[in-house]
């Protein structure tokens, strides 16, 4: 199976920063839309943001807009997440996901490839 490998996450503060990245050695991403998702205990998995590698077109959750920035490097094949002003809300498991895809589809269902998902932690 291809999967997709996401860096580690880690335990921050409230207000700290975190930035994850993702990549695969299976395919390059300069075709694909790269998503992040991520799902809290007891909550649904839901999109944080998602970056279209082919324009660079990108979306945010409103919950986040301002704080997180989805970044592509075509050279590394990787995609970033960098998360500044992080809340205790924004403690979950991350997961980057890709898709062959035109536009930027949000639903995870459409997505056919996964990282392993990274805890994100964080302390108020």
């Amino acid at each position: 199976d291809v999967q997709l490998q996401a860096s580690e996450g880690g335990l921050v503060q409230a207000g700290g920063s975190l930035r994850l990245s993702c990549t695969t050695s299976a395919f390059t991403f300069s075709d694909y839309v790269v998503g992040w998702f991520r799902q809290a205990p007891g909550k649904e998995r839901e999109g944080v943001s998602y970056i279209d590698n082919r324009d660079g077109a990108t979306w945010y959750v409103d919950s986040v807009k301002g704080r997180f920035t989805i970044s592509r490097d075509s050279a590394a094949n990787r995609v970033y997440l960098q998360m500044n002003s992080l809340e205790p809300g924004d403690t979950a498991v991350y997961y980057c996901a890709a898709v062959y895809s035109l536009g930027l589809p949000r639903a995870a269902r459409v997505y056919a490839y996964w990282g392993q998902g990274t805890l994100v932690t964080v302390s108020s």
